[in-house]
């Protein structure tokens, strides 16, 4: 199969009052996508473009399994997934150098 790497990310909005969850083998793109509204039209909508969360997968099986596991989640579990590792909720794009 190749080398290929999935991620899961969460987005969010400035106020932070809705959470968007996806996957994608491009991270980076994807991102851009998003902040362009170009990334689906429900983050279009509600002007999710803050990555706030992501994992890294080399299986895409299991990236897609995770991704339904917190899709399925209630908001406060998602919640507690950013805070444990961006407990400012950072938008973590920006340090990337673009």
């Amino acid at each position: 199969m190749g080398d290929r790497i999935y991620f899961v990310y969460i987005l969010t909005n400035l106020h932070k009052t809705t959470l968007f969850t996806g996957i994608t083998n491009n991270l980076f793109r994807r991102i851009e996508e998003h902040k362009r509204g170009a990334g689906s039209v429900f983050s279009g909508k509600y002007l999710l473009n803050r990555l706030v969360y992501y994992e890294i997968f080399r299986d895409v099986k299991a990236a897609i399994t995770r991704e339904k596991q917190i899709k399925g989640g209630s908001r406060s579990r998602k919640v507690d997934l950013i805070n444990s590792l961006n407990p400012e909720w950072r938008d973590l794009s920006l340090k990337w150098d673009q």
